[in-house]
């Protein structure tokens, strides 16, 4: 079973996030390090907020964009400590 770790993006949707998901790389010529990201269409029943690091897996296809589902809310992630107010103020209004 695949397991992704990503940061969720947009939550514009109804029970669907888009989550992004980086991969670092390193050229196998140069050894240069650069990163690769891809966003996924993720359904999302638990309730996440933009800004939180989530873990999903595959799952059946739900829609035509939508094969994966939220397992776990992580929290914040790591580079966006500001936005940790922000998240705890949308997490309340629930």
């Amino acid at each position: 079973m695949k397991i992704f770790q990503g940061k969720v993006v947009s939550k514009k949707m109804v029970n669907t996030a888009a989550v992004v998901v980086e991969r670092l790389l390193i050229h196998p010529k140069y050894k240069k390090r650069f990163k690769r990201s891809k966003t996924y269409q993720v359904h999302d029943m638990l309730g996440s907020v933009e800004g939180q690091m989530v873990k999903f897996v595959a799952c059946k296809p739900i829609s035509k964009l939508k094969k994966w589902k939220i397992v776990e809310i992580l929290g914040v992630a790591k580079a966006d400590k500001g936005l940790e107010k922000k998240v705890k103020k949308e997490i309340k209004k629930k």
